[in-house]
């Protein structure tokens, strides 16, 4: 069914990434690129069905073609860190034709890009893999009336109470960046979400078909439950190559879990509203006594009904019918004697009970699977930083610029995955540390691991509960229904029938 996602990030020079080589592999081209003289072939690139460039009007007509859009970009930004293009991924809609995705994507990029003067090229991928998915590179500098590159943004001097420039200890005056397009501003992520949300929805509604797709969080939206786990591309293909990862492992167990809460919270929900039921009815019925009537009363009334039901048939299945219900009741007299419950006031006190231990499991599972994504990012870029280390120092020992460059080309992956591990370390770990604690937090990440088991053997023991309690739900209703006139007893089975 249609899935929400919808990913935003930057593609930057400083991160090791190219906007040249994202281009060539999302549309499946061979592009050189003039900035570096790489090629990047992906010409073999299985899955690209369509690509598309959508220009703004006073964008020059030479940019229609990849390789010189995104040479234009490369060779304009000059620093080493230089954010080149924005990217946008987002899943579509397997419920609509592959003319309707299209249409989805370009209205979508043309509403909220293109409008606002941004090239746009996208490709949508699609392995009939069941994800079939759309990446958006978006221009960051905006083009002047003569379509050539502008300034992204400018810098102000700041003032003193006097109105006078503010002198720093180096030297320079104090300054603060102005950002000239809006593009950057931290409020459009939440708008561009949305508006993929709404658009689908919309094309979606079109079609005649009855999903949707939310943008918001499961907070935002009311839903307590527990959210998985980015899986990563390398992740993704080594579980469709049908290796289990840790990743995927913890996908599930999440996903087990939250199925199994909603059930446990869908079955003590009618259980309550069953009991709120029979004790209103109680309370309105005059010729009734005040107290709440004895569960072990109803449960052997249930017993003769179901003996007197059985006279019909033969002798043989009437003692095995017998022997049956006996097991059934006995299993019934058994729980309620366990668990102190007699009364139908009791058994809703019971079911309160049950909902808030289950409620707190889920409370305590919820905290330990966010504290193993947490871990497992730990680990990941603990060891990422260790392996790639003697790269970097190598990297750094090279005192020729030219002998450097080449180096960096030869080993960009891997002093990329070095820099990314560092910098999330550097942002994660208190200063002063100097020897990850990597064994640590492996053996912490196996603890959380059996408490999410023994928490989840838990919560199957509530669903066990709560089926014992929906058996003692049919036996007493069976019972209170043979006391009822027959027009009540038409009028109730046709309600739970509706029900």
């Amino acid at each position: 069914m249609a899935i929400y996602h919808c990913n935003i990030s930057i593609i930057s020079r400083g991160k090791g990434k190219s906007a040249v080589a994202a281009a060539a592999y999302r549309s499946g081209e061979k592009i050189t690129n003039e900035w570096d003289g790489e090629t990047h072939d992906f010409t073999r690139k299985r899955g690209v069905v369509h690509t598309e460039i959508l220009l703004p009007p006073h964008a020059p007509p030479s940019f229609s073609d990849r390789a010189a859009l995104w040479n234009s970009v490369e060779l304009y930004e000059k620093a080493g860190n230089a954010q080149l293009a924005r990217e946008i991924d987002a899943a579509l809609p397997i419920e609509l034709s592959r003319e309707e995705q299209i249409r989805l994507v370009r209205e979508y990029c043309s509403s909220q890009f293109v409008s606002r003067g941004m090239c746009v090229d996208f490709a949508i991928h699609d392995t009939d893999s069941g994800n079939p998915h759309c990446h958006i590179m978006l221009t960051m500098r905006p083009l002047d009336e003569r379509g050539a590159w502008a300034a992204k943004s400018k810098k102000e001097y700041d003032l003193d109470e006097n109105g006078e420039r503010i002198r720093l200890p180096s030297g320079r005056y104090k300054t603060h960046k102005i950002d000239l397009t809006g593009w950057n501003d931290k409020g459009n992520a939440l708008l561009w979400r949305k508006a993929w949300a709404d658009i689908s929805n919309a094309y979606l509604e079109r079609a005649g078909n009855a999903e949707r797709i939310d943008h918001r969080s499961n907070a935002e939206r009311g839903i307590d439950e527990i959210p998985t786990v980015h899986m990563g591309v390398a992740a993704c293909q080594m579980e469709k190559k049908g290796i289990v990862t840790e990743k995927g492992e913890l996908n599930r167990n999440i996903q087990k879990a939250n199925r199994l809460i909603r059930e446990i919270r869908a079955q003590i929900g009618k259980l309550k509203e069953w009991l709120a039921g029979l004790l209103t009815a109680r309370e309105t019925a005059p010729e009734q006594p005040p107290q709440s009537p004895g569960l072990a009363n109803l449960l052997m009334k249930y017993l003769s009904v179901q003996r007197e039901k059985s006279r019909k048939y033969s002798q043989s299945w009437q003692r095995q019918h017998a022997a049956d219900e006996l097991k059934t009741v006995a299993a019934a007299v058994n729980y309620l004697s366990e668990h102190g419950i007699s009364t139908l006031d009791e058994l809703d006190a019971a079911l309160s009970s049950v909902s808030e231990q289950a409620d707190a499991i889920r409370a305590g599972m919820k905290t330990a699977e966010q504290r193993m994504k947490e871990l497992q990012k730990l680990i990941e870029y603990g060891r990422n930083y260790q392996t790639y280390k003697p790269v970097q120092d190598e990297y750094r020992q090279i005192r020729w610029k030219g002998k450097q460059e080449k180096f960096a080309e030869a080993r960009r992956a891997e002093l990329t995955l070095w820099n990314a591990a560092n910098r999330y370390l550097h942002a994660h770990l208190p200063e002063g540390v100097k020897t990850l604690p990597i064994s640590a937090w492996e053996k912490e990440y196996a603890a959380l691991k059996a408490q999410r088991e023994t928490e989840y053997a838990k919560l199957k023991g509530t669903r066990s509960d709560l089926s014992e309690l929906q058996n003692i739900r049919r036996c007493v209703d069976i019972a209170l229904r043979a006391d009822q006139p027959e027009q009540t007893r038409t009028r109730t089975k046709r309600h739970e029938q509706e029900r």
